[in-house]
C-alpha cells in the first residue's frame, strides 16, 4: 500500500495551514495571525495523495503544541504514528512492526516543517501571496524562497477564518490535497501527551 509521499512534509504543511482569524481578515493575514498567536490545536483531516500512477485517500488526527511537539496519526487505510517531542521525530509504521527516530533539528531545520515549532519561520522562509477564492474558500499560495525544497507550491485554504483545505504539488510532480474538520483551537494540550515510547518488539531505526 502506497504510504504518504513525504510524511515530514506533509506535517510542515498542515502545521503551516492551520489558522483562526477573523472572517474579514484575508487568507495572508489569517496566516500570519496563526503563526503569531497560535499555540495549540487538534483535529482530524483527509489526506489524498495523487500520483501519475496511483491516487491514495488517508483519514487521521492531528495535535499541535508549539512551540516544537506535534502528534500526527493516521487511523486507515493503514496505521501510522509520527510524534515530535522537541528533539526527536518518531515515525512508527504500526503494519511494517517499524520505528524510525530522526533528530528533529534534521528533520524539520529550514523546510517547511519549521512553522510547525517556529512561529518565525514562516516569513523566513515563504513568500505569501493572496491566491483567489473558490467555493467560498480564500487561499494563500505559500512558495518556499528556497529552490531545494522539494515542492514547487502550497496553496492553503481558509473559510469564515477557518482553515478549509490545503493544496501541495511536489518536485516529482505530485499532489496532496487535505480537508481538515472538528478544529478544536483551544485544545488544552500537554507536553506529555506528546511522548513517544517504541512499542515491545518492534525494530527501531535512526536516520
Amino acid at each position: 500500500m502506497m504510504k504518504p509521499h513525504n510524511l515530514f512534509q506533509f506535517l510542515a504543511v498542515c502545521s503551516l495551514t492551520v489558522a483562526v482569524a477573523s472572517a474579514q481578515a484575508g487568507a495572508v493575514d489569517a496566516l500570519k495571525q496563526f503563526n503569531n498567536d497560535a499555540d495549540g490545536i487538534s483535529g482530524s483531516f483527509t489526506q489524498t495523495v495523487q500520483s501519475k500512477k496511483k491516487t491514495q485517500t488517508a483519514h487521521g488526527t492531528f495535535k499541535i503544541l508549539r512551540p516544537g511537539l506535534f502528534k500526527w496519526e493516521y487511523t486507515s487505510p493503514y496505521k501510522q504514528t509520527i510524534v515530535g517531542d522537541g528533539q526527536t521525530v518518531w515515525l512508527y509504521d504500526v503494519d511494517l512492526a517499524q520505528v524510525t527516530k530522526s533528530s528533529q533539528d534534521q528533520a524539520i531545520g529550514g523546510s517547511p516543517a519549521a512553522i510547525l515549532s517556529s512561529k518565525t519561520a514562516l516569513e523566513s522562509s515563504y513568500t505569501l501571496k493572496e491566491d483567489g477564492s473558490s467555493n467560498g474558500i480564500d487561499y494563500v499560495l505559500a512558495t518556499p524562497k528556497r529552490n531545494n525544497a522539494g515542492y514547487q507550491y502550497i496553496r492553503i485554504g481558509f473559510k469564515g477564518g477557518n482553515l478549509a483545505a490545503m493544496q501541495l504539488k511536489d518536485s516529482f510532480g505530485n499532489q496532496t490535497s487535505v480537508s481538515f474538520g472538528g478544529l478544536n483551537t483551544n485544545p488544552q494540550l500537554s507536553r506529555g501527551a506528546f511522548k513517544f515510547t517504541p512499542p515491545k518488539g518492534v525494530d527501531v531505526l535512526s536516520n
